[in-house]
């Protein structure tokens, strides 16, 4: 008898664990996102089986059911600004050409400037990228003397226009010029930058890098070392670098075991962070609170026109407050990744921003002056890669070129310059004049009637498109030919500095504002009833799993197919073809 009472004693231990185990895991998957996003494995699961297909010339500029005279027009204006191109930039077309296939960053952002189906009709004219061989303040000249302001910003690193980091790199060269490229041993202005660093960053210490994505790899080590944990929380759509430690859904073929992808501005979140016994470090890209838990806009993936951003300063604010109170209640490590933010939205960066003290800071691209960089700042306790009583446990970081002295006399500079008064005072009003200055593009756009809203968190800008349409891609195009240097990632992200005056902000404004009537003139944004974002993700899905399974093709929905395109067009009327056909005033400047 008792023998049996031992046995139901373990079956019951058994089943209690077991329940328990699977109470843990519904309120983990109850945390995460519910998009494809929040769950990394199964997103790296269904992109390896979505299959490539390209819609072909017959059916290009009618994929969204449009009538044949809409047809015709695209068509028409699609050579058209290829013609432009070609005349306008023939030297770097014809220098950027041969570096498709021998830099592999050209041959990937090549392909992945509009949404995959279309991209192989699209000439190359549209997707080489920019050669460029001088700057001024807020422009870019590339080979052919076309002067375009520069909405790129550089990913991030131009805060305070181009003049200001060439100025910060010719003094940088002048402070250890006479050093050279001396490694191992520090040039003395280290010592400056240092106390500058830790000034911004409220904390006790710091380490260099030359990257972003090497500063968070050592914050998250760092975190991991001193906790003894072995799990990272970041939120869904953040980005924090290319380390596949860091990036566990698509883009990573590791699997990463040791990552917890969960929802922003979560209640459930908090309560994994507040029950949890193995998580080590929460991750916070600040910039996710302009986008929380969707990925960084791009126009590769703007296949419908429902592309959202909503930046409530105030509801951020108090969910961090809440990240900062729980990560003390449990010794979770919170890192803050200021690898974008840092230097941009105030003196302090997000820290300053949103008043919140992390433990961990990670910092680059504007930091080292123009020179590539990653800083780490952190507390003593966490800084440390040894422990006293384990003098063989250490975590281990070095790099050849960290506290490079070029980097460092740079680095110096620009500490020195955006403490001054005059770049103090930019700080202060720099949020108020970018939230006017995108109030006042609204306007001009909403008086126009275009179907185009701007959104912005501070400098930081991106367009939503407000009519449903299969060709919102094609405006970077126009925005390019209309003078305006943009990333591959097309309208996804303008990145603005804050040396933009208000005269050349207003002839931002122009420009758009011009590309997108040329661009509603030419037939893009035509609509009609039928023509919902619904329908097109429908259109997109059977034209997927046609490609996937051929023998499905006749069976599937297709709401936009070319038959059912027999509504009236709503856009805006054409009076005849020389009209729709004529070529725009091209406004960019030449240099000279």
């Amino acid at each position: 008898m008792s023998q049996s009472y031992l046995v139901y004693f373990i079956l019951v231990c058994i089943a209690l664990y077991l329940v328990k185990r699977v109470v843990v895991r519904l309120r983990l998957s109850k945390a995460k996102h519910p998009s494809l996003r929040g769950h990394s494995k199964w997103s790296r699961r269904i992109a390896g089986q979505i299959p490539f297909f390209a819609y072909q010339e017959s059916e290009y500029f009618s994929t969204d059911g449009a009538p044949e005279h809409i047809v015709e027009s695209r068509s028409v204006a699609f050579d058209t600004l290829k013609k432009q191109i070609q005349d306008s930039s023939p030297k770097t077309l014809a220098h950027s050409e041969p570096l498709e296939n021998s830099i592999s960053d050209v041959r990937f952002t090549s392909n992945y400037r509009i949404p995959f189906p279309y991209r192989n009709q699209l000439s190359k004219e549209f997707k080489l990228g920019s050669i460029a061989d001088q700057t001024q303040g807020s422009k870019i000249k590339d080979l052919d003397g076309n002067w375009r302001y520069d909405l790129s910003g550089s990913y991030g690193v131009n805060v305070f226009g181009y003049d200001f980091y060439k100025d910060c790199m010719a003094e940088g060269m002048k402070i250890a010029g006479n050093l050279g490229p001396v490694l191992g041993a520090y040039h003395p202005v280290i010592a400056e930058n240092v106390e500058m660093i830790k000034q911004v960053s409220g904390l006790d210490e710091v380490s260099f890098h030359m990257s972003g994505t090497e500063a968070v790899m050592q914050a998250v080590r760092l975190a991991r070392y001193h906790t003894g944990k072995t799990h990272l929380v970041r939120l869904c759509g953040a980005y924090h670098g290319w380390w596949d430690g860091v990036q566990p859904g698509i883009g990573n073929n590791r699997k990463t075991n040791d990552v917890y992808t969960l929802s922003d501005l979560s209640d459930n979140t908090l309560g994994i962070l507040d029950s949890r016994d193995d998580i080590a470090c929460v991750l916070i890209n600040p910039l996710q609170a302009f986008h929380p838990n969707s990925d960084s806009a791009s126009d590769v993936s703007l296949i419908a026109s429902d592309r959202a951003a909503n930046f409530d300063k105030q509801a951020y604010i108090l969910w961090l407050e809440k990240i900062r109170a729980v990560c003390t209640k449990r010794n979770i490590v919170l890192i803050f990744d200021e690898v974008f933010t840092g230097f941009r939205l105030s003196y302090r960066g997000a820290q300053g921003f949103f008043g919140i003290q992390a433990d961990l800071v990670t910092y680059g691209k504007t930091l080292g002056g123009g020179y590539p960089v990653g800083v780490v700042a952190g507390t003593h306790k966490l800084m440390k890669r040894y422990k006293d009583n384990k003098p063989v446990d250490v975590s281990f970081a070095r790099g050849t070129f960290n506290s490079h002295p070029y980097v460092m006399g740079a680095m110096n500079a620009f500490l020195t310059r955006v403490n001054k008064p005059e770049i103090q005072a930019i700080y202060q009003s720099s949020e108020d004049v970018w939230n006017n200055r995108v109030s006042l593009l609204n306007q001009r756009l909403d008086a126009a009637k275009l179907p185009l809203k701007i959104v912005n968190m501070h400098s930081i800008l991106s367009v939503i498109y407000t009519r449903p349409s299969r060709y919102n891609w094609m405006f970077q195009f126009y925005l390019r030919n209309a003078g305006l240097e943009l990333s591959w990632t097309g309208t996804g992200r303008f990145i603005m500095n804050l040396s933009y005056t208000d005269e050349e902000f207003a002839e931002v404004i122009d420009r758009i504002v011009t590309a997108a009537q040329q661009m509603e003139k030419d037939g893009w944004w035509w609509s009609s009833p039928t023509l919902t974002n619904k329908a097109i993700k429908q259109q997109f899905l059977s034209d997927m799993l046609s490609a996937k399974f051929p023998l499905l093709a006749p069976f599937l929905s297709k709401p936009l197919s070319k038959h059912s395109a027999h509504v009236t067009a709503t856009s805006a009327p054409i009076s005849s073809s020389e009209q729709l056909n004529a070529a725009p005033e091209n406004p960019i400047q030449k240099a000279g």
